[in-house]
Parts: C-alpha cells; structure tokens; sequence
C-alpha cells in the first residue's frame, strides 16, 4: 500500500480528527479512495462490503451492537456502516463509555439520513461533541502531482505571493475534466484513465440511484441518463429544478415533479452532485443577492462522462468546456478549503454581478475568484468584475478582502497592476 498509495490533504484532517474526536464519519462518493486512506488509521477492519461476511455482521450488530462495536484494537474501522446505520446511538455510547479520542472510523458513500438515523426506532443522536462528520473528495491536481503549488491560498490570504510558471496549458485542462480525480486513474495510460469516470456514471445510472430503500424509484436508465445530461449541460450555472426537468422532455415524454425531484435527491445523498451555495455578504448598495444554488456534479468528469465528451470532442463545445473548467476549479478550492477550515460559496447578485467562488475562510475573511478559460481581455475584464464587487461589499461589517484573484488555464502567475491576482489552475495549492 505504501507504494502506491497517493498522498492525501484529507490525511492531515483525519489524523487530527482521530485525536480529538471520539469517532469519525469519513463521507464521499464511491471511489473517492475512503477507505483506502482509513485503513491507514485502524488497528481493526470490519469490512461490509464483501456479501459472503455482510450477513454475519449485520447480524451479530443486531443480536449485540456491544460485541460488534468491540471486536479488536481501536481505532476500529466499520467500511461501509449504512449497512448498519441501527448500530448509531451504540457507537456513540461506546465513545461515552470510554471517554477517550480515536475510537472509531465509519465510512460510508450514502448520506446522513441514511446512515444515521434509525428511523424504526424513531430517535435520533447526532453525536455533537463526540462525533464529527468529514467529507472526503476526489484528488485535487495539486494531489495527483499535476499541480506544482507554487501558489498558495493560505499564503495569499496572509499577502505571501512568488509569481511563478507552469507548463501545463488547454489540453492539459481538457483532460483533467475528463479524467477527474478518482484515484484509480491517477498513473494511469489516459485510455484506462478516462474509462474511471465513464464507469462511475454507468453505475450511478444503471444501479447506485435505484438503490435507496427510502427513495423509491422505478428502475428506469433512460430517465437516470436524461437528468445526468441535463444535469451536466447545467453545470455552474444556477439552474431551478424545473429547468432541468424541462430539460429532460423530449417529444411526447413526460417526467414527473416528484419523481424527478426524488432522482435529484438521490444523487445529494449519493454525493454525486454538491450544489455549491450562495454567499451572502452585507452591501452598501441596494443590489439584491441572489440565493440560489450553483449546479455541480462531485468531480467535474461525471459531467462529462454524462455528455460523452472526450479530451478531444471537449473542444467543439468551448461553452461546456468553459462550464466544466469552472467546475474542476470549484472542485479544487473545495479541496484546499477543507483543508484550512474554510467553505466556498457563490456570488451572484440583481446587477448581474457574478464572482464564480468566494472563499469564507475560519477567521472570517474573505477572497474573491473569477474563472476564465478565455486570454488577457476577458482575464482582465474579470479583475475589473472582482474590484466592482468588492467595492460594494460593506466592509465594516465584513471586513476588506484578503485577496482578489482570476484562476486561468495560462501558464503564467502573476500579480496586475490592479491588485488583482491571475493564477492558472495547476499552480494551486492550500
């Protein structure tokens, strides 16, 4: 494992989890390498996915939750717990019990709801104070390697800036979206690479969101596969769900609200889509914010895997592409946030003002980003954008922005004359 096994951000998070925390929930979508790195962290495995060993646990966690909760050394790892969601108040009795940090791992790729409630008993624990929820995500390019990090938004937040280069340019970018960041397709020729992404959606819509027991949904592929592209032709853009749905219909066909509204619901709890929501600062003007959502999938290659686009067929659409570069840079920053304790949110307000990310960082401050895939007139266009919004924020309430910045696809880091930073993607690090 040692030799293969690629370096994570999230490594530092559960390390220091484990110290202070009775128990960890590690969430993320299939393949996102959960369990690979929490395997790192356990003395004992109790591993729920192979069937032959499933019945056999799930029954013994339901004839003595005590004696499955107990089974070896801690930290104990539990892969793939919904399938034992009822066990929830017994961990967090054991945590009580032993008073100690590190006890338990509890990996899981369906959502809270699913795994942490038990509904036939009809209470729920949250487990504040003893146990804490984590999201794990697919590799950054900072991770894979492909990303030099010469750029730090750590050090940019504390005015530390090395203008510096990259080599990676267009076509680098148009692969990576297509790729992603799952970790079985890092060090990989591109063909078995690109092929991770396409084999996660043809999962997602042929099993994975039928798979719901309290999401009943009549197994129906072509419905599955009309909401992905729908979906995906969406992608950072602030669409309602009734422009997705209208989106689906074709000819004669109809897609129901409700059933359509349960299939988006399906892919939330499967941590296939994260909308990423709006920030919402005090103005000085009377502009209103808008509050509504941006569409992104987990990993920016389920998009393009639902659009069956190529590295090459990328290029025909440099609307989507444009879309989809967005995506992979929200995937990043979402990354490195996590990382520093930060969230990233959106800004979008009645003067159709846009900043594609904002970062809220622990402490309460705050950045600015624009994403441009286009040259020097629209990277310089977007600086313009960022100091107007900026200018409009009251910031003595919230305080001046830590930095403005423009990630690109260019090769070169710099600082303008305006302040303002212009980044390509592949020099970001946290």
């Amino acid at each position: 494992m040692e030799e293969t096994y690629i370096k994570r951000l999230f490594d530092e998070t559960l390390d220091f989890a484990l110290k202070s925390k009775g128990a960890v929930v590690v969430v993320g979508p299939k393949w996102c390498g959960k369990s690979t790195t929490a395997k790192r962290y356990a003395r004992t495995v109790i591993d729920l996915m192979p069937l032959e060993s499933r019945s056999n646990f799930i029954q013994l966690a339901d004839i003595s939750p005590s004696a499955f909760l107990n089974q070896g050394p801690k930290p104990i790892l539990i892969d793939e717990w919904q399938h034992v969601a009822f066990i929830w108040d017994q961990v967090k009795y054991e945590v009580d019990q032993a008073g100690s940090f590190g006890q338990y791992i509890l990996t899981g790729s369906v959502t809270d709801k699913e795994m942490t409630v038990s509904e036939e008993k009809g209470h729920r624990h949250t487990g504040n104070g003893r146990i804490i929820r984590k999201r794990m995500r697919t590799l950054s390019l900072y991770e894979t390697g492909d990303s030099n990090g010469a750029v730090s938004l750590d050090g940019l937040k504390k005015g530390v800036f090395t203008p510096s280069v990259t080599q990676k340019g267009i076509n680098d970018y148009a692969y990576y979206v297509c790729r992603g960041g799952w970790p079985l397709a890092i060090r990989q020729d591109k063909d078995i690479a690109l092929a991770q992404a396409v084999d996660y959606y043809e999962v997602v819509v042929t099993d994975d969101i039928f798979s719901l027991k309290d999401i009943p949904l009549r197994h129906d592929e072509q419905k599955a596969r009309q909401l992905m592209r729908s979906y995906a032709r969406n992608v950072s853009i602030a669409a309602a769900e009734e422009t997705l749905r209208d989106d689906c219909l074709t000819g004669d066909e109809t897609f129901d609200k409700d059933v359509f509204s349960k299939y988006i619901e399906a892919l939330r709890r499967l941590y296939v889509v994260e909308e990423l929501p709006a920030w919402n600062p005090n103005l000085r003007s009377k502009a209103a914010i808008r509050s509504k959502a941006t569409r992104h999938f987990t990993d920016p290659s389920i998009g393009a895997a639902a659009l069956g686009i190529t590295p090459d067929g990328i290029f025909k659409d440099i609307t989507t592409f444009g879309l989809l570069f967005e995506s992979l840079v929200v995937h990043d920053l979402r990354v490195y946030a996590d990382t520093l304790g930060a969230h990233v949110y959106k800004y979008r307000d009645s003067k159709k003002r846009e900043a594609d990310a904002v970062i809220q960082f622990r402490d309460g401050s705050w950045a600015l980003i624009e994403v441009k895939l286009g040259g020097e007139k629209d990277i310089l266009q977007a600086s313009k954008n960022l100091i107007n919004i900026a200018e409009d924020i009251d910031t003595e309430r919230t305080g001046k922005p830590a930095f403005l910045m423009v990630v690109t696809k260019n090769k070169v880091a710099y600082r303008m004359d305006n302040g303002v930073y212009v980044v390509p993607l592949c020099c970001l690090r946290p």
